[in-house]
């Protein structure tokens, strides 16, 4: 089921893309802005929270109803409101990378000669990133559904696009604070402001409210979305540090040089000693971190218990999501289905807790 899905959203973006060409006249601006945006779009990735919209809005529907062709194009909304984040994140993360081919900056700071490339492209980034916010808007509009249900749904759109902006701007805020005035709370506040709402949260809440889901069932969902949500971001500020490049598809220094405020992190701060808090310290604030300080930091947070924390906050929130997926009143084959998604989303989580000798593999 799930491979059908992925492709029936695959060539719905692809569609959605042919289409905004003619209807926005992108060349009437610069042929290479169209081919930026399309490039970008149609990158290969798992198309996570399109294909949890569309389970989510099967899983609620009447059985006997078709699932109508507007509803994968419209799903595609998530995908480029997702992007969207990503062009702004890689502008303010300074990232050179995304999926393993340059960044929106990075593409477009080559667009002209110019003596400041670097400002051309940020500055172009931030352009590209807006245009494909306002197309994300476009092809939610797209769905054939019950206005009553559609408006509301796109107004819980909207509201997760501001709420992951709110969550970009602490960050950057806890970019530049000092360590200690960054706690635990801190911390999962942003968790769900930047990524849960948008990555889990938003996709299936608006899949339930236009199916017509009971509010009981939304209300589950969202809770849902939160947990899986917070888990995700913990694990992938864990791959962050202990993955490899190949896999992540951006440099593994990344989120260290940027001295990411993690869990990972904010744990470790409060439980290190004062002489291996200075060693830790001498680490994180250094201005060019190197592959050698990498191993330094991840033999610190195996030490200072760090890494079986977040693997626990990992587990804990999995098992609890999975118990409220059990509770919905959805169609059990769709909900199998998004079990089974979210189990395979997890599956990295348990290959580097075995890779670092943890015990706190997820019971899956």
């Amino acid at each position: 089921m799930i491979p059908n899905i992925r492709k029936q959203i695959e060539k719905s973006l692809v569609k959605f893309m042919d289409q905004v060409e003619k209807e926005y006249n992108f060349n009437l601006v610069h042929p290479k802005l169209y081919q930026s945006i399309r490039e970008y779009n149609l990158r290969q990735g798992k198309r996570l929270r399109p294909l949890l919209l569309i389970l989510t809005y099967k899983g609620f529907s009447p059985k006997n109803r078709k699932t109508h062709a507007s509803v994968y194009y419209a799903s595609t909304c998530i995908e480029l409101l997702h992007n969207f984040m990503l062009i702004h994140d890689d502008i303010i993360d300074r990232s050179d990378l995304r999926r393993g081919k340059p960044t929106m900056h990075r593409i477009l700071r080559k667009l002209i000669k110019t003596d400041d490339p670097n400002k051309l492209g940020s500055d172009l980034g931030i352009i590209a990133g807006d245009i494909v916010y306002a197309l994300a808007i476009d092809a939610f509009l797209c769905v054939k559904e019950e206005p009553a249900r559609k408006e509301r749904a796109l107004k819980y759109f909207v509201q997760t696009a501001a709420f992951t902006a709110m969550g970009e701007f602490i960050d950057t805020l806890h970019g530049v604070d000092q360590l200690k005035n960054v706690k635990e709370d801190d911390v999962f506040l942003n968790y769900t402001l930047k990524t849960a709402r948008y990555t889990f949260d938003c996709p299936m809440v608006t899949g339930a409210i236009l199916a017509g889901a009971p509010e009981k069932d939304i209300k589950k969902i969202a809770e849902l979305g939160i947990l899986v949500g917070q888990a995700f971001q913990i694990q992938d500020d864990i791959i962050g540090i202990f993955d490899s490049e190949k896999n992540i598809g951006k440099s593994i220094l990344s989120d260290l040089a940027e001295s990411k405020k993690t869990l990972l992190v904010a744990h470790a701060f409060a439980t290190l000693k004062t002489k291996d808090k200075k060693a830790f310290f001498t680490i994180f604030n250094k201005e060019k971190k190197t592959f050698k300080d990498l191993v330094a930091i991840r033999k610190i947070f195996i030490e200072a218990g760090s890494l079986d924390y977040c693997l626990k906050k990992v587990a804990t929130r999995i098992d609890k999501t999975i118990k409220i997926l059990n509770r919905l009143s959805m169609q059990e084959k769709y909900k199998t289905a998004i079990r089974e998604a979210i189990v395979k989303l997890f599956q990295h989580t348990d290959r580097i807790a075995q890779a670092n000798n943890s015990k706190l593999l997820l019971d899956l």
